[in-house]
């Protein structure tokens, strides 16, 4: 007795592609919802940042400047240093500089800030300055991104701490030459094995100071006999 097998029923193919449409809509809802929360985020946190940065600033100014009774914040508008904030679009564009005054409201010395290419990335420092004498009066690192492990001396006393009395501009020598350091103000002894680091690091005090050397000058401070009221950035 023989049996036959009934034929195999084919199954009913399912599409399963969905419309290009329809991918595209989920995409840019997603991706609107997402940038959304970006700004939001980013706007939430902004006055936190920003307060964080100024203090981070303030700090760095009284260290500089071997901390002022007070610190003013000049504003370089129409080629000259003013003391008067500028309208607000043109005071955040603008360069500025921090005065400094000792208790009997004198001037005390200027904080420069100063960017400059290192062996990585920008390198952003705060040096303390006396235009009239042109001596250096600290230096202290905000921002470096350098090699870790091999500029990381950069950021330490051993090399911040040689810049307080050094007379711009300055002149960078090996450690092998550090008596020299004792003798000629403006010699800084570079760091063995970041010396593009040691050097970004001069070469964009000594550029900051020639820039803004005419404008110091120029600049007449007006003597405050006022108490003390802490620093203003």
């Amino acid at each position: 007795m023989s049996t036959s097998s009934a034929p195999a029923r084919e199954l009913p193919v399912m599409d399963d592609a969905v419309p290009s449409w329809k991918l595209l809509t989920t995409l840019t809802i997603a991706g609107a919802v997402a940038g959304l929360a970006v700004v939001f985020l980013y706007d939430a946190t902004l006055p936190r940042i920003e307060a964080y940065k100024a203090g981070v600033l303030r700090a760095a100014v009284a260290e500089v400047l071997h901390a002022p009774a007070r610190a003013d914040t000049l504003w370089l508008a129409n080629g000259a240093l003013t003391s008067t904030r500028p309208a607000e679009e043109q005071a955040r564009r603008a360069e500025r500089v921090y005065l400094g005054f000792d208790a009997a409201g004198r001037p005390s010395g200027y904080a420069l800030s100063v960017a400059e290419p290192g062996f990585s990335e920008q390198m952003h420092l705060l040096i303390g300055y006396d235009p009239a004498k042109h001596e250096l009066l600290g230096m202290k690192v905000l921002e470096s991104k350098e090699t870790p492990g091999i500029a990381d001396d950069v950021q330490r006393p051993v090399f911040t701490g040689q810049f307080a009395g050094r007379i711009a501009p300055l002149v960078g020598i090996k450690a092998a030459d550090r008596a020299r350091a004792a003798s000629e103000r403006s010699a800084v002894v570079m760091i063995t094995g970041a010396t593009i680091s040691s050097r970004a690091v001069l070469r964009g005090i000594n550029r900051t100071i020639e820039h803004w050397q005419p404008y110091l000058e120029a600049y007449r401070p007006r003597e405050s006999t006022a108490p003390a009221t802490g620093g203003k950035n």
